[in-house]
């Protein structure tokens, strides 16, 4: 089918006053997106280099589906009013022309830095690879229960599930766009579909989230979050609507201070959500998505003091490249970190590699745009080939080194594609340190009280209970080597809620020892002191506690570690392990993904534990033999 036509009927006024225009968009360049790029892709950046300083970074992907989506709607329908109709093949090629380019030589780059870097940066990396070359990284990730906001493997091109949903509505949308003209009559029933299909996508992804469990389907999903780009549409709609108030002075009058809240709404969004929160995905995203729709809304028109801002020439460059800075910078920032040494998350080393990794984004972009992105755009892939071939056959020093380059490239890759592991380092670790929790649990002494009177000394391993998470089993070996009999309860993405529940049973069986750790919150830190709380009440004033802390380069980490501390002063017979500080003074015991500690740091890990148990014995003898006022 070479081409698609529609009846078109032109869109009929939605205000009685409105005089007759076009029931298309006006033609010509839309100034001022460029920049509303810039902030998009800058919010990824911020989120990606460092999560803290923008925990709801991740709100730039959807400033960028709901442009897509209002410029992908505008570009059809301006096509259809000039000739009555979408030649789809082309269509599909121009977006073709726009993205494989770029992307493709992401993909082969990246994969052969990867292999020369090391690490566990190639698992699982031919999923990833058919996953960005077919534009389905997000469905196949999704069946492959992975996982975006935990992880325990750095994956290489996490950031291509947009791309994926992207893609997937540009080559559904035209035809149900053609179908969707075909049906209707005025602008306000169509925008009047596209806001109930957006409506649909967002009450979906609210209904299917499960506040405490990772969000990683509804987040994925192209039909939970498809309303970004249907709020894009609608709007492209309603400005090919000559009686939408988009076209009326009142809007024109006001459309810079809408501009101005919707701004600063987007960005206390940025700054507050948080990916973690229920608020997030029952209506946070849907509400940044309305925002960028009224970004967009006051662009359209006479230029303004808003307009100009965005126009700026730095913020125009960075704009128009926006689309290969979001694809080199993931990439580049793990290859840099597992290429240079490890490093805390704050250290002047740290620092270096989120300055290093932003300015060679920055540059690969850069090259990218002008000497691959602009000559495919401009002369397709047939000439780009013919100049290329040209090139070649004329003895070109630069073709040669260009033509050997992608050669090597392209093995690289495919060795790498057909080696690759498909466990990281860390999950070959927990799924060998499972079984010593296993055995450590068949091996505990059937049930015992606790002696007649406490006892605060020193425990021994015989006299140790162990709870905890993937931090605790990816430390089993070093627990285990030093203390033989210690009995552990420890499964991989447990929260506090499951601490609770877990002791409880143990309590009611009556294995849990007089010494007890606990480590929760890898995932999610503490999201409810008040069971922290009820885990130290079941426990008991009778037991030595030691409670490790967290680590890690999340937002939440630093505000669970003061909260665990606060908690832990209140009981006597409680003291925190500060894993944060014995691990963040050796980051070179962690795992790839610097959040599960390797063989030493499992060692370094009971060494934390054991000096903790030594200070609580200390202090509270030192309690009970002061004198009594």
């Amino acid at each position: 089918m070479a081409q698609t036509a529609a009846p078109v009927r032109p869109a009929r006024p939605s205000g009685g006053g409105a005089r007759p225009a076009p029931a298309t968009p006006a033609r010509g360049h839309i100034q001022g997106l460029d920049g509303l790029r810039t902030l998009a892709v800058g919010a990824v950046l911020v989120y990606h280099l460092r999560p803290t300083s923008l925990p709801g970074g991740f709100l730039g992907v959807d400033v960028f589906f709901v442009i897509s989506g209002f410029l992908i709607t505008t570009l059809l329908l301006r096509e259809i009013g000039a000739r009555g109709k979408v030649d789809l093949p082309q269509f599909w090629l121009r977006r073709a022309r726009r993205l494989l380019p770029a992307l493709v030589t992401v993909v082969l780059v990246s994969v052969t830095l990867a292999a020369v870097a090391g690490g566990d940066l190639l698992v699982d990396v031919g999923r990833q690879v058919l996953g960005a070359l077919t534009f389905s990284s997000n469905w196949l990730e999704i069946s492959a229960d992975s996982s975006y906001f935990a992880q325990t493997s750095p994956q290489l091109f996490l950031n291509f599930w947009s791309l994926a949903v992207e893609e997937q509505f540009y080559l559904l949308w035209p035809v149900l766009l053609v179908v969707l003209l075909a049906l209707t009559r005025s602008g306000r029933d169509r925008v009047r579909v596209a806001l109930g299909l957006a409506a649909a996508s967002a009450l979906l992804m609210a209904v299917l989230y499960t506040p405490g469990a990772d969000a990683t389907r509804v987040y994925y999903g192209t039909d939970t979050h498809l309303f970004g780009l249907m709020v894009g549409a609608a709007l492209a709609f309603a400005w090919a609507d000559p009686g939408s108030r988009l076209h009326s002075p009142q809007w024109r009058r006001w459309r810079q201070p809408a501009a101005l809240a919707a701004g600063t709404g987007l960005v206390l969004l940025m700054t507050l959500l948080q990916e973690d929160s229920a608020l997030t995905f029952r209506g946070g995203i849907l509400i940044a998505s309305v925002l960028t729709a009224v970004l967009v809304a006051a662009l359209l028109g006479p230029a303004t003091l808003y307009q100009r801002l965005l126009r700026m020439p730095p913020v125009e460059w960075v704009g128009q490249r926006s689309y290969g800075i979001y694809l080199w910078h993931w990439p580049v920032l793990l290859v840099l970190t597992e290429l240079l040494p490890a490093t805390t998350y704050d250290s002047p080393l740290s620092w270096t590699t989120r300055a290093l990794a932003l300015v060679l984004t920055l540059v690969l972009a850069g090259a990218s745009y002008r000497w691959l992105e602009q000559p495919v755009r401009r002369h397709g892939f047939t000439g780009v080939w013919r100049r290329w071939r040209a090139a070649l056959r004329g003895g070109r020093r630069a073709a040669q080194v260009v033509a050997g380059a992608v050669a090597v490239l392209v093995v690289t890759t495919a060795v790498a594609v057909a080696t690759a592991p498909t466990t990281s380092l860390t999950q070959q670790q927990i799924e060998a340190n499972e079984r010593l929790v296993a055995d450590s649990a068949e091996q505990a002494p059937g049930p015992e009280p606790l002696p007649a009177e406490a006892d605060w000394s020193v425990p021994e391993g015989h006299e140790i209970t162990g709870f905890g998470d993937s931090i605790m089993v990816t430390s089993a070996h070093g627990l285990t080597y030093r203390w033989p009999d210690i009995s552990l309860d420890a499964e991989s993405n447990r929260q506090w809620p499951d601490a609770l529940t877990a002791v409880e049973a143990a309590l009611e069986a009556g294995t849990v020892r007089r010494a007890v750790v606990l480590d929760f919150g890898t995932n999610a830190g503490v999201r409810e002191p008040e069971v922290v709380r009820a885990v130290l009440d079941a426990l008991g004033p009778e037991r030595m506690v030691v409670v490790v802390n967290l680590y890690g380069g999340s937002y939440w980490v630093p505000e669970a570690n003061a909260t665990l501390a606060e908690i832990v002063a209140d009981y006597p017979n409680a003291i925190v392990a500060d894993w944060y500080a014995a691990i963040d003074a050796e980051p070179g015991k962690l795992q790839s993904d610097g959040i599960h500690p390797d063989i030493e740091g499992g060692h370094l890990y009971t060494d934390v534990v054991a000096e903790a148990f030594v200070e609580l014995s200390e202090r509270i003898g030192a309690e009970l033999s002061a004198p009594q006022r």
